[in-house]
């Protein structure tokens, strides 16, 4: 049945500690929509929705003209559904991973390796770097949207050096002071960091748990008389201490700028780059991988020295992490979220509340289309009968096929990814 080119997907949920429970969690929200029959627990965290082929999490097909269960499996008969660039390009694979986060509390501290660094990592350590793929992301705000991101400018971080005494403890003086001398010299500056952040990461535990909790009952102790602990970072540090007692990455507050977004506004994480998510809900798009090299927030495996070895330590302001969206001159109501790399680029659909009738036009490559709000009936040339969309629902598109919809609700707001080569 290869003339079915556009289909329904259902989704594969990851129920990470971090996410947000039951139906607090954008995540559950959607899987109702587009399921009213789903039983949502409300005492289970709903952190992810993976939309894609990626081997944890492949969608399953809403299609029962289809005898393929599993869009990877499609995609591996079908793989002209791709495009023929996108095809070739990425050896028949759809090449990025499209995802709906909801976050209850902080990930870990993180970057992801480039290909080469990625190749490396899973040959030696396969059960923790499960593939050999690169993984630049992008976050778009759906509710306010909250991380760190990136290093500080090294003004900041001096002057916290200055107000933290028990930072300053942990990356000692004379890193701190090469840090200072360095200011206005980009190379020095960078290195300069790097031995600062590694020393801290590097810490002795018994060490930097005696600095934590100094530093905690310092600011606890400051907010309760009404001083102001903003010098200390105070909030946040007391919010992530609660989640990850005794964690070093409650530290990094001082190193990484902290990025809120609001809805729409987007993020940008290129390889190498430190993050964390700490709270909100979001669109993310990435390549198609699971590689992670955390060193703090986490449970998990930690792998200080790779990732104090990989990291880009050129600072900047927090606005410079804010990555812009542009209209499509070609439809007024897409923005295109087009970062810097082949694997992926997102588009924001906005049907204004006046539109009735809305074509998803066609592109020469595969995309999945997520419905966040609104409600239409969909057909297609590609034999999608007549299929009704609401809040939630997940379509695969293939390459060079477009989509109608009769809008029934008064707008809609839907986003795409695709690869846009």
């Amino acid at each position: 049945m290869e003339e079915v080119k556009v289909f329904p997907l259902s989704c594969v949920v990851q129920n990470y500690a971090w996410g947000k429970m039951g139906l607090d969690s954008e995540v559950a929200k959607l899987v109702v929509g587009a399921d009213p029959q789903a039983v949502i627990d409300e005492g289970k965290p709903y952190a992810e929705l993976w939309m894609g082929t990626h081997p944890k999490g492949d969608a399953l097909i809403k299609d029962n003209r289809i005898s393929q269960r599993t869009l990877g499996q499609w995609i591996a008969d079908y793989p002209g559904c791709l495009g023929s660039k996108v095809k070739d390009t990425f050896q028949g694979q759809l090449p990025f991973l499209f995802k709906v986060l909801s976050v209850n509390t902080a990930l870990s501290i993180q970057a992801h390796p480039n290909r080469e660094l990625a190749a490396k990592l899973h040959a030696q350590f396969p059960e923790h770097y499960p593939d050999n793929n690169h993984k630049p992301e992008m976050a778009i705000a759906l509710t306010q949207f909250e991380g760190l991101c990136g290093f500080r400018p090294v003004e900041e971080i001096i002057a916290f050096l200055k107000n933290v005494p028990e930072f300053h403890a942990l990356v000692g003086n004379e890193p701190a002071d090469e840090l200072h001398s360095s200011v206005g010299n980009p190379v020095r500056v960078s290195l300069a960091l790097k031995k600062c952040f590694s020393r801290m990461m590097n810490c002795e535990k018994k060490v930097f748990v005696d600095q934590l909790n100094m530093l905690v009952k310092r600011v606890s102790e400051e907010g309760a008389v009404g001083k102001d602990t903003s010098g200390s970072n105070g909030e946040m540090l007391l919010r992530l201490h609660s989640q990850y007692p005794g964690d070093i990455g409650c530290f990094s507050i001082y190193f990484l700028n902290r990025i809120v977004l609001q809805p729409g506004e987007a993020m940008f994480l290129g390889a190498n780059e430190p993050h964390a998510y700490l709270s909100g809900d979001c669109i993310e798009c990435m390549a198609c991988s699971d590689n992670t090299v955390r060193a703090g927030l986490t449970p998990k495996y930690i792998d200080v020295n790779t990732l104090c070895e990989m990291l880009n330590y050129s600072p900047a302001p927090a606005s410079a992490k804010i990555f812009p969206s542009v209209q499509d001159p070609s439809d007024p109501c897409v923005y295109l979220y087009d970062p810097p790399i082949p694997d992926f680029t997102v588009m924001r659909i906005q049907v204004p509340a006046s539109v009735r009738q809305y074509v998803v036009n066609p592109l020469d490559c595969a995309g999945i289309l997520l419905v966040v709000q609104g409600d239409a009936c969909a057909a297609s040339a590609a034999a999608l009968s007549d299929t009704v969309l609401s809040r939630g629902s997940v379509l695969f598109i293939s390459a060079n096929e477009s989509v109608t919809l009769k809008v029934t609700s008064s707008g809609m707001t839907m986003f795409r990814a695709c690869c846009l080569l």
